[in-house]
């Protein structure tokens, strides 16, 4: 049995995180596992979007409590291994906002901690009714601090600090309404939801959607004007293709494209 499990069809990979009994936490070996596959589907061109799900009743809880405790335990009080967990964690979240396809987040039960991080740091998000989710490590005496990056960039920044210092929980409604999820689906539902929101951006030019992926947070972080040099440039890049041009022809023919 693997701790994340991959399955690919019509262009979109599946990452189901299988570890029930632990709630999908994100132990070392999960973001280890985590870390392959974003590795790996970097330079993956058959792939043009990503899903990530959980198994049993919750998405996923964050960090392994236990296994940190564990790290506590070395002589230094568990800083390094506490600097290396928090560093390797960054690194899965920025790298899913850093791969070239869109990633879904297939969201159920509770997304707690680095669980909600990852939510936030999905380029998209369906859950099923009923989801919770919150930034909790203020209950036990740990601030949420790495899940506020990822967090205060999804959702108004207000509400971000309210979840981050009370430890409490938003429901589905309040997550979409913010805008930390796409969409609200029945729970039978979240699969099929997914895979059509998946399928339907993956039948779209994948490099059209690469470079756009990559533009769209570039430009967020730059004035007005440096914006739209930015994009500017990046449609010239891309009307220039072959396949740009087969698109537009096609729908002024008003037929299918033809896309190598």
């Amino acid at each position: 049995m693997e701790l994340l499990e991959r399955r690919d069809t019509n262009g979109v990979a599946y990452l189901h995180m299988n570890a029930p009994e632990r709630l999908n936490a994100l132990s070392d070996e999960m973001l280890a596992a985590f870390q392959a596959q974003i590795d790996a589907l970097a330079d993956d061109q058959a792939t043009r979007v990503v899903v990530i799900s959980g198994a049993g009743k919750a998405f996923c809880a964050g960090h392994d409590l236990k296994q940190m405790q564990a790290g506590r335990q070395a002589e230094d009080g568990g800083k390094a291994y506490f600097a290396d967990l928090f560093n390797r964690c960054a690194s899965v979240m920025a790298g899913l906002t850093r791969l070239p396809q869109p990633v879904i987040a297939q969201v159920h039960g509770i997304a707690t901690a680095a669980g909600c991080q990852m939510v936030a740091s999905c380029d998209m998000a369906v859950a099923a009714e009923g989801t919770r989710f919150g930034v909790n490590g203020v209950n036990i005496g740990l601030f949420c601090s790495t899940p506020m990056v990822a967090l205060s960039r999804a959702i108004p920044r207000k509400k971000a600090f309210e979840m981050l210092t009370t430890g409490g929980f938003i429901d589905a409604e309040d997550a979409e309404r913010l805008g930390l999820i796409n969409r609200i689906v029945p729970a039978e539902r979240l699969e099929a939801s997914t895979q059509e929101l998946a399928e339907s951006v993956a039948s779209k030019l994948g490099a059209a959607v690469k470079i756009g992926k990559s533009a769209f947070y570039d430009q967020l972080t730059l004035p007005l004007d440096e914006a739209y040099t930015l994009t500017g440039a990046n449609m010239v890049e891309n009307m220039l293709w072959r396949d740009t041009n087969e698109g537009i022809t096609a729908f002024l023919e008003k037929r299918k494209p033809d896309w190598a």
